[in-house]
């Protein structure tokens, strides 16, 4: 009698940690409609915001784009105009001047799902980076991404209100906004910041059924790709060289999956996920079944990101011991 006990109580512990798994996650997941929904896109003129404006505009929302250049802003409707038939509102503004972003915010109506994915980045070693440029990409990818979500939020909140649908604030990070890697310092430090203003923010606005997501993709193919690479310092390429880039189109299709599961963690490869559950921390999490992978995955991640480390360390001590001797 007692080994069919224990049998039966072996297998049931799985069932029960899951169930426990499934109590615990918050917040509960929802879907998010994006058809006939308000969707504003920042840095929407080119690579990933415009994939992601030609793909809300073909599952039926109302787009609204924003970004610094009128001339490409244009382009860019047009673009999305042959590709899908619809046509979407632009707005210029400089994501750093917080008054011409709420202006555009204002003129362009309440927003059921806003996506900051502006951002700059110029690698280099801190020691040779100009100070000038560290404040460029904290200003434009961090102080942006505050700009944008006070000018919206305030009606967002009411929207959900009237509509009684759920909203979401989808902003864009990196990889290199989970990882630190040499020549990233600047860059690395902006996009970490990002973690900490969507863990404090999906507090704020959870009870205002406001949903956030954050977006970490590889290197992505954008225009901007062959200038930042040509910028690497020798070590970054040694490091960060061997992983895997990524087409703005197929970004821009794991973010909108993403954002329409309300999903908090949203990466955009295997890669990524991987990350993903090395660094949940005390992140949000929707999902038991990810929740799951994250519990029983943190060690063994761990473990691999020791090997890594490693393996970092050592291009670098190398590096400088052949550099030593020329």
């Amino acid at each position: 009698m007692a080994f069919p006990l224990l049998l039966l109580a072996v297998l049931m512990a799985p069932v029960a940690f899951a169930a426990v798994l499934a109590f615990l996650v918050r917040p509960r997941p929802v879907r998010i409609p994006i058809k006939d929904r308000h969707v504003f896109i920042t840095g929407g003129s080119s690579g990933i915001g415009l994939a992601l404006a030609r793909l809300a505009a073909a599952e039926g929302a109302r787009v609204s784009i924003l970004a610094r250049r009128a001339s490409h802003l244009q382009e860019a409707r047009d673009a999305i105009r042959l590709a899908t038939g619809v046509d979407v509102a632009i707005f210029s503004a400089d994501v750093r001047d917080a008054d011409a972003v709420a202006k555009a915010v204002e003129a362009a109506g309440p927003v059921d799902v806003l996506v900051c994915n502006h951002g700059v980045f110029t690698p280099q070693e801190l020691e040779k980076q100009d100070l000038e440029e560290v404040r460029f990409m904290v200003d434009v990818n961090l102080m942006g991404t505050f700009n944008l979500i006070k000018a919206a939020l305030p009606t967002m909140k009411q929207r959900t209100k009237v509509t009684g649908l759920p909203a979401s604030i989808a902003i864009m990070s990196s990889q290199a906004g989970q990882v630190g890697v040499y020549g990233y310092t600047a860059y690395s430090a902006s996009k970490f910041a990002l973690r900490g203003l969507a863990e404090a923010l999906q507090h704020e606005v959870i009870a205002d059924d406001i949903h956030v997501s954050m977006i970490f993709p590889p290197d992505t193919e954008t225009p901007g790709f062959a200038e930042e690479h040509r910028r690497r310092p020798d070590l970054t390429n040694i490091i960060a060289g061997s992983s895997g880039g990524m087409k703005a189109d197929d970004v821009a299709k794991k973010a909108l999956d993403g954002i329409k599961s309300s999903r908090f963690i949203v990466p955009c490869n295997f890669e990524g996920t991987m990350l993903s559950i090395a660094t949940a921390g005390l992140s949000p999490q929707s999902s038991f079944l990810t929740a799951l992978a994250e519990v029983l995955g943190a060690g063994f991640m761990r473990f691999m990101g020791l090997c890594f480390q490693w393996n970092w360390f050592s291009s670098i001590e190398n590096w400088h011991s052949k550099k030593r001797g020329l």
